[in-house]
């Protein structure tokens, strides 16, 4: 399917959607990294178009309010702002750090965090794990969609972990379990699908909270 040409659905012509995907791990050989890429397979295999990011594009100094007084934002998080705003969508596959998500994905959700229009308030996302462990990642995930819902992202219901990632891939990149692989494969369209819905039939909002407790009326 070619990527750069419009989605055609039920007889009518419509722009590709586009997503930010990226792994929330800085190492070279990363299972997430792996699990991120087969992912944006998946997008391209079904008519999106894929912005692929490092992390480490994105890393900045730890955040202190004192710092961003003083200098302002950092070059990396105002392009990670810039990336999440020309995407309808992102995926991030992130590692279980102490049961929780990786420091360095953290600080860049912090210093986002500090935006206005906030850019992750009613973006959607998919979030995806690969760990060596028995529970792949999974209660990293579940750390790292804390933090986004409370900024207003809309986070897909599923999620997917991959076990016994080390041992997981193909040489091709490929889940060797095919349940599993089709279940990802699965996962990613349905979550491109609700995407798209989203983008096609818009409802009207007049508002929304960016953090709780704050309302911000938009015209």
């Amino acid at each position: 399917m070619d990527t750069n040409s419009d989605i055609m659905k039920n007889g009518a012509s419509h722009q590709a959607l586009r997503f930010l995907v990226f792994s929330g791990s800085l190492r070279k050989a990363s299972l997430n990294t792996q699990l991120a890429r087969l992912a944006a397979k998946f997008i391209t295999s079904n008519g999106g178009l894929v912005d692929w990011a490092d992390l480490s594009e994105f890393v900045a100094p730890d955040f202190n309010q004192d710092l961003e007084d003083e200098e302002g934002f950092p070059p990396a998080v105002t392009s990670f702002k810039s990336r999440l705003e020309n995407n309808d969508a992102f995926v991030i596959a992130s590692p279980e750090y102490n049961a929780s998500m990786p420091g360095v994905l953290k600080n860049v959700i912090d210093w986002s965090s500090r935006f206005k229009p906030q850019p992750f308030s009613g973006r959607h996302g998919l979030l995806l794990s690969a760990s060596p462990s028995m529970v792949g990642g999974n209660r990293g995930v579940w750390a790292l969609r804390i933090p986004l819902e409370h900024l207003g992202a809309h986070i897909f219901p599923e999620m997917f972990s991959l076990a016994l990632a080390h041992k997981a891939f193909t040489p091709e990149g490929q889940i060797a379990d095919g349940q599993l692989h089709q279940r990802l494969e699965k996962m990613v369209r349905s979550f491109m699908e609700l995407v798209d819905a989203v983008k096609r039939y818009p409802c009207a909002k007049l508002a929304w909270e960016e953090f709780p407790g704050e309302m911000t009326v938009h015209p």
